[in-house]
């Protein structure tokens, strides 16, 4: 990362945290020692900054690699902002909104950029979703948030996913079976 910023004169000024799995907040604690910026994240998910295996299965790949990696003590970094719901920020000359996206993660969280990006991290994927097996993800939670949160944004919003190739809100309402119906209206965990 430090070495991305270098090559393109970048200034980091934020962070946005989408949810607290590892793979998706593991540097943020030493980015922040290196490079002082603010961390945003949901209340929800903030204490996955310390206990990044409270929302990992215990025993499973993710803690074999975070021993073998010597990856043991997380400390939550100097500066973090617990988000709101629909709040609007600005960072860098850009319109941010926090909209809260339970589902993979209990305190998962979309962005929109100025009206025309979205930061869907899990959530949303070119032709699927994150998954909901971990703790603290609820299948349930999740298809309430694809039918109230997702599908509700414009369709020209480009989608820029925590994996994978970017998409539109269009394009996922067509072709993505979790936006579907059947998948939408299906009753349980």
């Amino acid at each position: 990362i430090l070495e991305k910023i270098s090559d393109h004169n970048l200034k980091p000024i934020a962070i946005l945290v989408t949810h607290g799995h590892l793979d998706h907040m593991f540097s943020v604690l030493p980015l922040t020692k290196t490079i002082p910026m603010r961390t945003f994240i949901t209340k929800a998910d903030r204490f996955l900054l310390e206990n990044p295996m409270g929302a990992l299965d215990s025993g499973g790949i993710s803690e074999q690699i975070l021993k073998a990696f010597g990856g043991s003590k997380f400390k939550e970094p100097s500066d973090v902002i617990e988000l709101d719901d629909f709040s609007t920020f600005q960072i860098a000359g850009l319109s941010i909104t926090s909209i809260f996206a339970p589902g993979h993660t209990k305190g998962s969280v979309i962005f929109t950029i100025d009206n025309q990006q979205l930061i869907s991290g899990e959530v949303l994927f070119a032709g699927g979703i994150g998954r909901t097996d971990l703790p603290t993800g609820s299948a349930a939670d999740m298809r309430k948030t694809l039918r109230e949160r997702v599908l509700t944004l414009p369709d020209g919003l480009n989608v820029l996913p925590g994996h994978g190739g970017q998409t539109t809100i269009a394009i996922e309402r067509m072709r993505n079976p979790y936006l579907q119906d059947d998948f939408l209206d299906q009753k349980g965990r």
